[in-house]
């Protein structure tokens, strides 16, 4: 109850541009957390087991069983290598990249929220620093009130820079950790099918046309 007082105080005695600072920590909160859940999301409906069984298959010619292995779950890989298989009879590359573009897209969903707080925040904590300041130079002609309303206009400052820099460092550190995942689900992405491109090619030099098995799926369709 009494740290609730004492921010309800500091935010009173911020000013106003305090009111705009809030609403970019409860957007920058909104954002962390939407990330964080899609992330374990992400995380939870990976099947490494299953992403091994799809590429031995797929490297043995057994183009059936790889299929069927990307066929359960939601695993973004084997979902990737079948859209690439189902359009063998075309280019299996273009598809699976096309397909892996559109989840990279979505780790980065609302990334660029977080980078504009970064430095919208600090700026709003500049402008709560001019704003006081320049009610405390407007106040010095003034002997009677001319002390105490300069040391408020100055703490009015100070606290609406450090509410900007607060929100601002809290939002760097994770936006840094998503871009790094975001690049590891990448680099992810460009090692899956670089490989299964390879695999493809050995199973072609033993006989087994991935092309015929993507043309029969889509004469049966």
């Amino acid at each position: 109850m009494l740290s609730a007082n004492i921010v309800l105080k500091l935010f009173h005695e911020g000013g106003w541009v305090m009111w705009p600072v809030a609403a970019t920590l409860f957007l920058a909160i909104t954002v962390l957390i939407e990330r964080t859940v899609w992330w374990i999301a992400l995380k939870r409906s990976l099947r490494p087991d299953a992403q091994e069984q799809a590429r031995e298959a797929l490297g043995t010619g057994n183009f059936d069983a790889a299929w069927q292995i990307g066929s359960q779950g939601s695993d973004p890989f084997l979902t990737n290598l079948n859209e690439g298989m189902s359009h063998a009879h075309t280019s299996m590359l273009a598809a699976m990249h096309l397909h892996a573009t559109q989840w990279i897209e979505k780790s980065e969903a609302r990334m660029w929220i977080l980078g504009t707080i970064i430095t919208l925040a600090p700026l709003l904590g500049l402008l709560g620093t001019v704003v006081g300041l320049m009610g405390s130079f407007a106040t010095l002609g003034d002997e009677e009130l001319g002390v105490t309303k300069v040391t408020g206009g100055i703490a009015e400052a100070l606290i609406a820079t450090a509410a900007g820099l607060g929100i601002a460092i809290g939002c760097l550190l994770p936006y840094n950790y998503f871009r790094k995942r975001v690049s590891a689900f990448r680099g992810a992405f460009e090692r899956w099918i670089n490989h299964a491109e390879l695999l493809v090619q050995s199973a072609k030099a033993h006989g087994h046309d991935l092309e015929d098995f993507a043309t029969s799926r889509h004469t049966k369709r």
